[in-house]
């Protein structure tokens, strides 16, 4: 056994970097393992959120939108322009720079918390014990008084349509294009689906989105997700719902993808396909066959609240465990085991985990739905607010969608803020807060707003749930 640590994490994601840094701020011997090498053939830290996912992807949006308002909505403000171009290999190489820059700083935060970098495949054998293979194929075993597992998650294939990462590819390669395709095909109307849709269809691409459920992002409240649903195709975003995808053909530079909905067999041809069906995790070889860590036939680690496993001394977080695939759910998960091995007390609130999809206008939710509200049989009281009425975003001319205040009737609790419109992240933050201090819906209303900003329009749905909105008619008074 070459060295012993403290505490050893597999995996430099959102989840991993973050336990490794907090867990070395703690005062604990402290060695992460990543494997991942980025187009430069190096190692490349940050897992898949800011290589792959989260950030290249953001990247990708704002440049798409910023095309998208010099094309098409700078005329309301009286500017006027000569022909609009995309170059789209400059906006792609934009995008990894920014990838570059962000995951050489989680290198450079690592070695300034003391935290000791192992480039290879780590796996758990049994006795706490973790061998990392190299990139050299040599190996060592790392003895460790605690192990996290924090190894992520990556796109799930189908069969219908297997990937090829040239004409059919996964929400990797679809961050690559160097041209806009004509005809665009995503197979998955969730987050991913949804936003890199968005980028290629602001650029002129003719998309078409295969979903195969019935209804549009259910785990959203359904006044939201119905909103979205007319705004999103209103943009060019042809959804079709319970379209199951049967099989593809590759034909030359297109491909030609069946799939059954309810007026039978239909085909389609696009020039990309984009398989955006949702995640799995990675524990293949990540644990030795003796490491006694529990598993799910999916794959997923089995953890308990503060998210340990069947091993004491061994945990799990992240996109392996149970919850949301969430880069954001993954770092708190992460300080919070990191606090625990050092004797800390911490937990973390599950219920009021954000989710948030960065098409424009922006989704974002926390707390509970409507929906699942009444179908607890919990009494509750409902204040909305377009932005539509917003002085701010009519100044801004972007008035689509609403917030949406959702309190719970006897005790006038906050359970749940859900927000269409811009800025819809931050305001979704903001009842967050409030929610983590049992904020009432009054107690939002009598808070003082400043204007114009698109926050108002949180304060006056807050202030509409009890029938005391000022800017807008009220359903009740009270």
């Amino acid at each position: 056994m070459s060295q012993k640590f403290d505490v050893v994490v597999i995996g430099a994601g959102p989840g991993g970097y973050v336990a490794a840094i907090r867990a070395a701020q703690l005062g604990l011997k402290t060695a992460c393992i990543e494997k991942y090498q980025g187009k430069e053939g190096k190692t490349a830290l940050g897992g898949t959120c800011l290589n792959v996912g989260c950030i290249p992807s953001k990247a990708l949006l704002d440049s798409s939108y910023k095309f998208h308002e010099a094309h098409e909505s700078f005329k309301v403000h009286g500017i006027s322009t000569g022909e609009v171009a995309m170059d789209v290999p400059t906006m792609v190489a934009r995008k990894d720079q920014i990838v570059k820059n962000l995951t050489g700083g989680v290198a450079g935060l690592l070695k300034a918390n003391g935290v000791t970098v192992f480039e290879g495949h780590g796996k758990l054998l049994s006795g706490k014990q973790v061998e990392v293979t190299g990139l050299d194929g040599n190996t060592q075993v790392l003895g460790a008084e605690n192990v996290i597992l924090a190894s992520g998650s990556k796109p799930v294939d189908i069969p219908p349509a297997p990937v090829d990462q040239n004409i059919i590819v996964d929400s990797t390669g679809a961050l690559d294009f160097q041209s806009v395709p004509a005809k665009l095909g995503v197979i998955g109307a969730g987050v991913i689906g949804l936003e890199l849709g968005s980028v290629w269809a602001r650029l002129g691409a003719e998309v078409t989105v295969l979903e195969a459920m019935d209804k549009f992002l259910p785990a959203a409240d359904e006044q939201i997700s119905k909103e979205a649903f007319k705004v999103l195709s209103k943009q060019g975003l042809k959804i079709l719902l319970g379209a199951r995808v049967t099989g593809s053909q590759v034909n030359g530079d297109q491909v030609t993808v069946n799939f059954t909905n309810a007026d039978g067999e239909q085909q389609q041809t696009f020039d990309k396909l984009i398989v955006a069906v949702g995640r799995r995790p990675v524990t293949t070889d990540l644990l030795a066959a003796d490491a006694g860590v529990d598993m799910d036939e999916r794959g997923f680690i089995f953890v308990d609240d503060q998210c340990a496993t069947s091993v004491p001394g061994v945990y799990a977080i992240g996109d392996v465990v149970r919850g949301a695939m969430l880069a954001h759910k993954a770092s708190e998960e992460g300080v919070m085991v990191a606090e625990r091995i050092a004797g800390h007390k911490s937990q973390m609130n599950y219920d009021l985990v954000p989710s948030v999809i960065y098409t424009h206008p922006e989704i974002a939710w926390v707390g509970k739905t409507e929906q699942a509200l009444k179908a607890e049989g919990v009494e509750i009281n409902v204040g909305t607010f377009p932005f539509a009425a917003s002085g701010r975003a009519m100044a801004a001319n972007d008035t689509a969608g609403l917030v949406k205040v959702i309190a719970d009737a006897k005790t006038d609790r906050v359970l749940g803020v859900h927000v269409m419109g811009p800025a819809a992240a931050e305001l979704v933050q903001q009842g967050a807060i409030g929610m983590e201090f049992g904020t009432s819906a009054e107690d939002l209303g009598m808070m003082v707003f400043s204007h114009p900003t698109m926050s108002e329009a949180l304060h006056e749905a807050a202030l509409a749930v009890n029938g005391h909105a000022i800017h807008i008619a009220n359903r009740k008074k009270r």
